[in-house]
């Protein structure tokens, strides 16, 4: 016991001998110390996910705001304007592009804005291409062929233009495009409730979700067969690959692709809330209610607290756990819903 005090007090000593003697000195480390931990205690506030909001309230509040009311496609746009508006006013606000402590010192939370601001444009992009064209040849809004390409401008970028100021740029002609569904001096601006442009989203989302559901049943690696030309006797692909191949997500990045499901299926949920409000009549005479509300709740499942310290990486039926295959079981429950959902809207 006493050799280890002795040693600890070799190395004190030894620290504050390179300490510059004189009050600058100290002061100056004593400052570095407090900035230290002050960024620390920020980077943990900071990472901790907002809270679900109440769609049909944020939309019902965004409605007194624009001087308006809520109609067909209010909820749904308010929902897409209220998870970008999340992700740029919550706590440290849009860290995936920081360059200062304690946002550079981050990894958890901007891996899951990421998967949030994609569900987003995805949304942003059914917006503007189904949602709000009658038909296929009609002219697109000119709110929303504003707001879309904003929301995908480079997540990374920090100065001239920073993705904030762009994503905000994108909130406000969304905000427009709110507005105007309720004014009846501008009847181009529409949102058009079918059972075609529902499935049309959602096909989207049934990509998005099995990607993830991929990335993280890799978490433990597999020998894979390839699959891709099963079915098709004439098809091709641009260059030979092996026919089975090991799939396996590098033990840096488990973490990164567990947050980044995290946030895409919190956004992933408000959207599908206010969908399921303003396609309530197609649901109804789909009889899909019920399969709308399955799929929100295995999503909600992935929302449970993470009582460790570290996202686990244990081997399928091994001792310890493997947080990654548990979420994806819920993401691919949700998926295999979605898909059920999407058959279910194309029967008449």
């Amino acid at each position: 016991m006493n050799s280890v005090t002795n040693m600890s007090s070799r190395w004190r000593d030894a620290l504050f001998d390179r300490v510059p003697q004189g009050g600058i000195g100290k002061w100056l480390l004593l400052v570095t110390a407090l900035y230290l931990l002050v960024a620390v205690l920020l980077g943990i506030y900071w990472s901790v996910a907002p809270t679900p909001f109440d769609v049909q309230q944020r939309a019902r509040e965004m409605a007194a705001e624009e001087g308006g009311s809520v109609v067909t496609g209010s909820v749904t746009t308010g929902a897409l304007i209220g998870v970008m508006e999340t992700l740029l006013n919550k706590p440290g606000g849009f860290t995936h592009n920081d360059r200062l402590p304690p946002g550079v010192w981050l990894d958890n939370m901007p891996n899951w804005e990421y998967g949030a601001l994609v569900q987003s444009r995805d949304l942003s992009r059914a917006l503007r291409e189904s949602f709000s064209r009658s038909q296929s040849q009609s002219t697109e809004d000119v709110d929303l062929a504003e707001m879309e390409p904003r929301f995908h401008f480079n997540a990374d970028s920090w100065i001239l233009p920073s993705s904030e100021s762009e994503y905000r740029e994108g909130v406000r002609y969304g905000r427009n495009y709110f507005r105007r569904l309720s004014d009846t001096a501008s009847p181009d601006a529409q949102f058009y409730a079918r059972a075609d442009n529902l499935r049309y989203w959602l096909a989207t989302v049934e990509t998005r979700l099995g990607s993830l559901s991929q990335r993280l049943s890799a978490s433990v690696g597999a020998r894979r067969v390839n699959v891709d030309l099963a079915g098709e006797r004439g098809a091709s692909r641009s260059t030979e690959v092996p026919e089975e191949q090991l799939v396996q997500t590098p033990w840096t990045e488990i973490d990164d692709v567990f947050f980044e499901t995290r946030g895409s299926a919190w956004a992933l949920i408000q959207f599908l809330k206010a969908v399921e409000v303003d396609f309530a009549e197609v649901l109804r005479n789909k009889n899909a209610q019920v399969s709308m509300q399955q799929i929100v709740r295995e999503l909600e499942a992935t929302q449970q607290p993470l009582w460790s310290p570290m996202v686990l990486n244990g081997s399928g039926f091994g001792p310890l756990a493997n947080h990654s295959l548990v979420m994806a079981s819920y993401i691919s429950r949700a998926n295999a819903a979605i898909i059920d959902l999407r058959d279910l809207l194309s029967q008449g």
